[in-house]
């Protein structure tokens, strides 16, 4: 069956914001029929097994048919009348011919396989559908504009214009793509550039609809309207992937139709040449239908599933979710990872990597205990790490005094009746001179140098400290960077928003070379379309909605599940559940070794489908043996394929 193409009925802009109603598995109608399918064939087969008489496993069986069979045989019936013929349709032909003939088993099952893949197609194209919604529903449906005469209204964001003025208070989401006119504040724009650490932002610069303002208020001149924000061009970006991959599901097409046609004919064939040469009616009819049946292409359909299924359930066990058996023998193909920076090659979360002091009265623990003190009732990410860090230490402080933060600048607060504050260097160093100012200076142009982010320290308004802060690296980075490199053969590559300074120290502690920084989402779409076309297979591993459209136009798109974005979830083909990079390298063997199993199953399935054809058309196959083999080779096969659920063969992918 051809992947489905995945259209969301409604525009990329904020006009279409709705609340987000999840599909669940039986709300769709191809799933209820699928089950009923399913729960008939297993009562059937109950029946034959417990000799029931045999009117009550027919109707069964029949009803099981009606269930499963009707919506691909009108779809059939439809694809006729534009004068083309489907597999769907074949095989609903071929389970009415083995009916014809008493296998009525061997029809149901058909009938079965078939309802159950066009179910699941049904679903994950609802579930993109839902997610492409959710993201829409990142930006508010309304926005507080500036009148001419200077009065605000509350307007819905899609009627919002370029050069409209808007207000967003504390805590708000901005409504649109926009540039700061007034006021100043931190922004939390993760969701966009993957940034870790909100931005400050002040007069002058960008900011993007759908990220979440810091403490203080802005005044934005809108730049895009709704339609063309980044957020909606990422669920473009999202949609636009989904139909590029669906068109490279043609060539599947191409053989599913010559070899539907083919087989029609031949089955044909089998039926009337052997009439035209004087053989009774019965015999040439049970000559087609065992034709029909043996030639039948279960036999492939289970040579390659029970791998791939089993692949699957292995991953699974070891935290890793992928989404179908299309991607599980995709996986196998890869030839290069790009791995996004923040929240995956990291853990999105700022720590404290370095104390410099300034003053000889201070030591390190003394200026992280002033620190921590003032940063205590703050709720910056930064003041949350330098407060975690000084608890590591055991450190202990009581409460302070006159606390007080700035947006962009940072906080102040008596501390044991000295006033104390921590915060930006511009900030703070801008108020002092003379040598203490030079030297804190020249500490921080040095960690700023080295990619880190650097927190001034300031003791009665004379810098006595710098703090050094950082991403927290994952410890299995490293190692996972070089067992994805042995296992591709090519060295990964880094995507990230973050600065260039920050990425290439993160990529020369884990051991990536080839470095790409400051991108927002479609930049780097470009850079994953850009090694496609230089022959790579490209899978990206990433966690945030940024990074969601690199994932759908990926050959594979692999996502962080501890605290991947919705969107990014629904995109993704695989999950890795546990946030342990160190399978997607073994997830990559593993899909490899089932690819090899496949191709061994298919050389199998082949051989008896073959002879078994040869032998009726030349010869007498008696229908009880033409099942046989055909059964038979299935089971080989299918047992060959449950291989790979052993512990085994996920260890030798590790």
């Amino acid at each position: 069956m051809a992947a489905p193409t995945i259209t969301t009925n409604r525009p990329a802009s904020a006009s279409a914001l709705v609340p987000v109603r999840r599909t669940k598995i039986f709300t769709l109608p191809e799933m209820r029929w699928a089950a009923l399918a399913v729960v008939l064939f297993l009562l059937g087969l109950t029946a034959q097994l417990a000799g029931a008489p045999e009117w009550i496993r027919w109707v069964l069986y029949l009803t099981c048919y009606a269930a499963g069979g009707w919506e691909p045989g009108l779809a059939g019936l439809r694809a006729l009348r534009e004068k083309t013929l489907d597999v769907d349709l074949l095989m609903v032909v071929a389970a009415i011919g083995a009916a014809a003939i008493g296998q009525i088993t061997d029809g149901a099952l058909l009938i079965v396989i078939f309802a159950t893949s066009g179910a699941l197609e049904a679903l994950a194209t609802a579930r993109t559908e839902d997610s492409i919604r959710g993201l829409l529903d990142l930006a508010p449906e309304t926005a507080s504009r500036v009148t001419a005469d200077g009065r605000e209204e509350t307007v819905a964001a899609a009627t919002l214009e370029v050069g409209d003025v808007l207000v967003v208070r504390p805590g708000e989401r901005i409504p649109a793509d926009a540039s700061v006119i007034g006021g100043s504040s931190d922004v939390d724009q993760a969701t966009i550039t993957g940034e870790p650490l909100p931005v400050h932002k002040t007069t002058g610069d960008e900011v993007f609809a759908g990220t979440n303002n810091g403490t203080g208020m802005l005044r934005l001149r809108v730049d895009r309207r709704a339609a063309d924000s980044v957020v909606a061009r990422i669920a473009a970006l999202v949609e636009e992937a989904s139909r590029t991959k669906a068109a490279t599901q043609l060539f599947i097409e191409k053989i599913e139709q010559r070899y539907s046609v083919g087989m029609v004919a031949a089955t044909v064939a089998v039926f009337v040449v052997p009439l035209l040469l004087g053989d009774s009616l019965d015999r040439a009819l049970l000559r087609a239908m065992t034709f029909m049946i043996v030639a039948s292409p279960c036999a492939v359909v289970l040579a390659t599933m029970p791998p791939l299924l089993a692949a699957i359930a292995n991953a699974g066990r070891h935290g890793v979710l992928v989404k179908s058996a299309v991607v599980m023998e995709q996986l196998g193909t890869v030839t290069r990872v790009a791995f996004d920076k923040t929240g995956t090659l990291t853990r999105g979360t700022p720590e404290l990597v370095e104390i410099h002091t300034l003053d000889p009265r201070f030591d390190d623990d003394e200026l992280l205990r002033l620190a921590a003190a003032a940063e205590d009732p703050s709720e910056h990410p930064l003041a949350t790490a330098i407060v975690r860090a000084a608890h590591a230490r055991g450190l202990r402080w009581n409460a302070v005094e006159e606390f007080a933060a700035q947006p962009g600048r940072g906080v102040s607060a008596l501390v044991d009746d000295r006033f104390v504050s921590v915060g930006a260097p511009a900030a703070l160093l801008a108020r002092h001179g003379g040598a203490a100012d030079t030297a804190a200076a020249a500490v921080v142009d040095g960690l700023q140098d080295h990619g880190y982010t650097a927190v001034v320290v300031t003791c009665e308004r004379k810098p006595v400290g710098v703090l050094a802060m950082t991403d927290q690296v994952r410890g299995e980075s490293g190692p996972a960077v070089a067992a994805t490199h042995a296992a591709t053969g090519t060295a990964p590559v880094l995507l990230t928003g973050d600065n260039r300074i920050a990425a290439a120290r993160l990529a020369g502690q884990v051991g990536i070379g080839d470095v790409h920084a400051e991108l927002l989402p479609d930049g780097k779409v470009e850079v994953v379309r850009r090694l496609q076309a230089g022959g790579a297979r490209v899978a990206v591993v990433g966690d945030g909605i940024n990074d969601a459209p690199a994932l759908a136009a990926a050959h594979v798109g692999i996502a962080m599940g501890g605290a991947g974005a919705d969107l990014t979830l629904r995109t993704a083909d695989a999950i890795i559940v546990r946030d342990d990079l160190a399978t997607v390298a073994a997830v990559i063997n593993l899909s490899r070794r089932a690819r090899r199993i496949v191709v061994a199953n298919l050389v199998i399935a082949a051989t008896c489908i073959g002879a078994l054809v040869i032998w009726d058309l030349v010869g007498t196959l008696p229908l009880p043996l033409g099942v046989a083999g055909h059964e038979g080779s299935t089971i080989i096969v299918g047992l060959n394929g449950l291989r790979l659920l052993r512990e085994s063969a996920w260890r030798r992918g590790a």
